[in-house]
């Protein structure tokens, strides 16, 4: 039985809006060799880019397409070239090289996170080829160039969690005939952190150093002085407090967004065990969970950019 044909619209009908194609989740690991020493830099890339043309989408036209393989296979030559100094600077490297190889490209944008390697220690002393993987936060960063345009980074880190056992609360919030929940003095504050920040120009820029300081401040901000802590009245006291020590601490940020994932713990009631239970036994409750994000500028920025 022959099948009808399919009915399109013409294409003067329709406007391409945006178009961008490339290939996720690029796996590699760069070793530096020197001498005895070992540095290693393991990377997670994805790369897209858009045409100055649609003839591919409109009229099946591959001509002007550069293979998504081929865009794998420049990440990796570029990392054996160029090595991996920090993700900001291979994600800047992987751009220029195809919005200056190609000049039909107008527009890349590229996302490369890091995984946490920490060199292995004893006694103080750093082993020459052995490392660890720490759940201190997932490095990552966002590049994007334009054809005549300048290069922007963002710089972030996720999958931090947090915890603290005490000086957290929530009180005094609104209530109506559907608030159920108490007001809470005393509470434990966990958390994942997903965190990211742009810069103004990324010239001249020492990443790794602005990684570093964003990291503790995040720590402290959170935690408070080591010896008593410092209270929070909620999860989103705690994020502005976080943001505001980053940009007082490194100027070269422009805008931070940090959002917070509650992770709620419930005390369990063991008076049929016979016992008591004064907040020392808890268990998680996963879903549903709350979320709590605020992105904050410098006001100055804001201006100039409007």
């Amino acid at each position: 039985m022959q099948q009808p044909a399919v009915c399109h619209l013409p294409n003067e009908d329709v406007e391409v809006l945006n178009s961008e194609y490339g290939k996720n989740v690029i796996k590699l690991l760069r070793i530096r060799r020197e001498d005895k020493k070992h540095c290693i830099k393991e990377v997670e890339a994805c790369v897209h880019i858009r045409l100055d043309s649609v003839n591919e989408y409109l009229h099946g036209d591959n001509s002007a397409v550069i293979p998504t393989d081929t865009m794998k296979n420049i990440v990796l030559a570029l990392a054996k070239c160029k090595g991996i100094q920090t993700v900001e600077q291979f994600a800047l490297d992987i751009c220029n090289h195809l919005i200056s190889s190609y000049c039909h490209v107008v527009y890349v944008k590229t996302y490369v996170q890091e995984v946490p390697w920490r060199r292995l220690e004893k006694n103080g002393i750093p082993h020459v080829h052995s490392f660890i993987c720490v759940p201190e936060g997932i490095r990552f960063c966002e590049a994007e160039q334009c054809r005549n345009g300048c290069p922007l980074v963002i710089s972030g880190i996720k999958e931090l969690k947090l915890k603290k056992t005490t000086q957290s609360g929530f009180q005094g919030f609104h209530r109506d005939k559907y608030t159920t929940i108490p007001d809470r003095t005393d509470r434990v504050l966990s958390a994942e952190l997903f965190c990211k920040w742009s810069y103004g120009e990324c010239q001249d820029i020492d990443f790794d150093c602005v990684w570093d300081t964003v990291h503790a401040c995040v720590l402290e901000a959170f935690s408070g002085p080591p010896d008593c802590g410092e209270y929070s009245p909620s999860h989103q006291k705690t994020v502005n407090n976080i943001q505001m020590l980053t940009l007082a601490r490194v100027p070269q940020i422009q805008e931070i967004e940090i959002t917070l994932n509650n992770i709620y713990y419930d005390v369990i009631d063991l008076q049929k065990f016979g016992l008591t239970n004064d907040k020392e036994v808890l268990i998680p409750v996963d879903i549903p969970y709350a979320s709590y994000t605020c992105t904050l500028g410098r006001k100055k920025c804001l201006r100039e950019q409007a």
